[in-house]
């Protein structure tokens, strides 16, 4: 009989928010692959490995790099940030199941004498009110908004995971590149140092000229003032590294005197290339792109519990437990109360705040999926520049070897007249002086070329993979590996 009486509301109401309710829109439309196309790939390319510094096969760069991701504080709030919107995912799901509250109070009050019952009717003034019992509820989702809300709170969790990637491939570029920036100034040095050792031989050479008479002055001078321009050098170079140090304890977040020892070591050869699927992949390999994506799902999902308030919200409520105003009489059968509640609730006039909250939550919908198609835009033209600069570099350094070849034969050439007697010491120290400029030309465009590699590593994603490691705790329940279509809102 109750199921009859409570039936027509129901379907009443839910025919009134059907005709309220704003009609289901189509799925947005989201960018499927990274605009790439005519940048230059190499078919055997492969994409970065997690641990991509590893390929130098440099010991002191992997220790620096796992010391840096061990104590980044940036890290350390990244990680945080993860917890926390895990926490907040486990706290909407528990807010859509059942809930069961156990209640007991004991309150002494005193009737008003002039209230709506007078104590003398009752037969007495002050009494002792008990309570002992069980309080469960069920929100029925039938719309599916607690389910929307707490998919939008896991999205966001992932999304945070994917941005603490982002801000751990960040911080090891940085002190790779930071890295190779202290031995490629360091074997800068050691030219510089030779450069002036040449320099202070030209300028005896030239002094002891001047003073037999068979030069004038001028070559004095001048060979006075390339050896302070070599000393220059020198100075400057001792600067760049101390400069570096201090950049790499920032990094690694110590103090400059508290960084390891580093020994100098030859700079190895550039390995990336841009791999030929990379504007099919590149979306699922970069963590800013995977992290943008969860954002679209989560504001998805707001979407669709936002328009899930137009329909009623059914709910059953129920009660059993002991009550009584004398407190030896509370464990007596007599004493049971049971209460069973089932509710329909409607918003019937709200002045417009559903339609505004609907507005709102599709106007950030909108917002995400401009900002991650923009994000893809980004990451391709990241990479695209990184992928030239690569190329470029290589084809400079080419050339640049063919001429430290010639050089290096010029002073081969100028050593073996000298020493056979031919000439004196002048044009092999000329030679020697334009090979140690070629030498720390070839090292510029090397260490160029190695920022090249680490910038294009980073544009590629760094190893990350949307099958990542996910979300633990409350999270790891429903989480996936990629996102997936953009719900219908």
């Amino acid at each position: 009989m109750s199921r009859c009486l409570v039936a027509p509301p129901v379907l009443l109401a839910i025919l009134l928010a059907g005709c309220a309710a704003p009609p289901s829109r189509p799925p947005p439309s989201l960018r499927a692959q990274a605009p790439l196309a005519g940048v230059p790939a190499d078919r055997a390319a492969a994409w970065p490995a997690a641990d991509w510094w590893t390929r130098y096969r440099d010991p002191q760069l992997d220790r620096l790099v796992q010391r840096a991701l061990a104590n980044s504080p940036s890290l350390a709030a990244a990680e945080a940030r993860v917890r926390g919107a895990e926490a907040l995912a486990g706290a909407q799901a528990a807010l859509g199941g059942a809930r069961l509250d156990a209640n007991a109070q004991i309150a002494r009050q005193r009737l008003s004498e002039n209230g709506l019952i007078p104590p003398r009717f009752l037969g007495f003034t002050w009494y002792t009110q008990s309570d002992l019992g069980l309080q469960f509820r069920y929100d029925f989702d039938f719309w599916g908004k607690r389910r929307a809300e707490t998919a939008s709170a896991l999205d966001q969790a992932r999304a945070a995971l994917a941005e603490r990637h982002a801000a751990a491939l960040v911080l090891s570029s940085a002190v790779t590149a930071g890295y190779f920036g202290w031995q490629a100034d360091h074997s800068l040095l050691a030219e510089a140092r030779r450069l002036q050792d040449i320099a202070d031989a030209q300028q005896r050479i030239a002094e002891a000229r001047v003073a037999q008479g068979t030069v004038s002055g001028d070559s004095a001078d001048q060979a006075a003032a390339q050896a302070a321009a070599a000393r220059q050098r020198v100075s400057e170079l001792d600067g760049a590294l101390a400069q570096d140090r201090a950049g790499l304890a920032a990094l690694l977040g110590i103090a400059p005197a508290d960084l390891p020892a580093l020994q100098p070591r030859a700079l190895p050869q550039p390995i990336a290339a841009l791999p030929a699927d990379a504007g099919l992949d590149l979306i699922a390999r970069r963590p800013d792109i995977v992290a943008g994506r969860w954002r679209v799902e989560a504001a998805g999902e707001q979407v669709k519990a936002a328009r899930a308030d137009f329909y009623p919200d059914i709910s059953l409520g129920a009660l059993a437990g002991l009550s009584s105003i004398r407190t030896a009489q509370l464990l007596k059968s007599g004493s049971r109360v049971f209460d069973v509640a089932p509710a329909v609730h409607l918003p019937i006039f709200d002045g417009g705040l559903l339609k505004a909250r609907y507005g709102y939550s599709r106007a950030q919908l909108a917002a995400a999926i401009a900002s991650y198609n923009q994000s893809v835009i980004d990451a391709a033209h990241e990479v695209a520049r990184s992928a030239i600069d690569v190329q470029r570099l290589a084809a400079e350094r080419r050339e640049q070897a063919v001429q430290l070849a010639a050089i290096e034969h010029l002073a081969a050439n100028a050593r073996a007249r000298a020493r056979q007697g031919l000439t004196d010491a002048g044009p092999e120290l000329a030679a020697a002086s334009q090979l140690a400029t070629q030498r720390s030309s070839a090292l510029v465009l090397q260490a160029q070329a190695l920022t090249a590699d680490i910038a294009l590593t980073k544009a590629l994603g760094g190893g990350y993979h949307a099958r990542s490691p996910r979300p633990s705790g409350p999270a790891a329940a429903t989480s996936v590996s990629t996102p997936g279509k953009v719900p219908a809102p």
